[in-house]
C-alpha cells in the first residue's frame, strides 16, 4: 500500500522517522508525497530517502487544479495532505520523481535566493543613503549619489558621515583616502565635493544624527 504523506516544517527527524516506521510496519512500501520538495517538504524528504521509501511530488499548479475538484474552499494543512494523498493514489501519473538534477535545482535555487536577498538589501541601504544625503546636503548628494555604488564614495562615507566632517578632514587628507580606490579619479571627485559644499551655507536639522547613520550604512 502505497501512503502520501505531508509533514509539518516543524517536524523534527525523530517524528518523521516515527511515523515513516510505523507506516511501514503497517503497509509495507510507503511513498512520501510532498507538494514544496525545497522549503516546507526538505527534510521529510531527506528522512524518507535515508529510511529506503520512495519520494515524490505533487506541482504546486497540478495541486492547485486538482483542488479544484474537490468541495470546500478553505485551505488548511488537513485539506491539502488529502489532496495529496488522494492524488498519489488516484491519479499517480500527476506525481513527479525527484532526482539529483532536483536536489541540484534545489540548491542553486537557494544559492539564487541568498544572492537576491544580498540585491535587495544593497538596494535597500543605497536607498537609504540617497534620502539621507538629500536631507541633510541635497547638493553633495548629487556628486556622491551617481557614485554611491563605488567603493571610493563608500570609503569616504564610511570614515566621514556628514558635510562638516568632510571639510574638516581637508582636500589633502581625502584625496590619500580616496586614491588607493580610484586612482584617477580622487582629486578631480574631491574637487567637486568641495565646490557642492560651498553651495549650501546652513546646517540642516538632523544633520548630526545622519553623521552616525552614514558611516554604518556605508559599512
Amino acid at each position: 500500500m502505497d501512503v502520501a504523506a505531508r509533514c509539518p516544517g516543524k517536524a523534527g527527524r525523530k517524528r518523521d522517522e516515527g511515523a515513516f516506521s510505523k507506516l511501514k510496519a503497517k503497509h509495507g512500501t510507503v511513498l512520501v508525497v510532498v507538494d514544496q520538495p525545497a522549503s516546507i517538504g526538505a527534510l521529510p524528504l531527506a528522512v524518507a530517502r535515508d529510511m529506503g521509501c520512495p519520494v515524490a511530488y505533487l506541482p504546486g499548479l497540478t495541486m492547485r487544479r486538482i483542488a479544484d475538484l474537490y468541495p470546500g474552499e478553505a485551505k488548511t494543512d488537513a485539506r491539502d495532505a488529502f489532496i495529496i494523498a488522494d492524488a498519489a493514489r488516484a491519479m499517480p501519473h500527476t506525481l513527479r520523481a525527484i532526482d539529483g538534477e532536483d536536489e541540484t535545482i534545489a540548491e542553486l535555487e537557494m544559492i539564487v535566493g541568498f544572492d537576491d536577498d544580498l540585491a535587495g538589501e544593497a538596494t535597500r541601504v543605497a536607498n537609504r543613503l540617497h534620502g539621507l544625503l538629500t536631507q541633510i546636503h541635497p547638493s553633495l548628494e548629487r556628486v556622491l549619489g551617481p557614485r554611491l555604488q563605488h567603493p571610493a564614495v563608500l570609503t569616504l562615507l564610511e570614515r566621514f558621515g556628514s558635510p562638516a566632517q568632510i571639510r574638516k578632514a581637508g582636500r589633502r587628507q581625502l584625496i590619500t583616502l580616496l586614491r588607493p580606490k580610484a586612482p584617477k579619479m580622487a582629486e578631480r571627485l574631491v574637487e567637486e565635493i568641495f565646490a557642492a559644499l560651498d553651495e549650501q551655507t546652513v546646517t540642516v536639522p538632523g544633520t548630526e544624527a545622519a553623521a552616525l547613520i552614514v558611516p554604518s550604512l556605508a559599512g
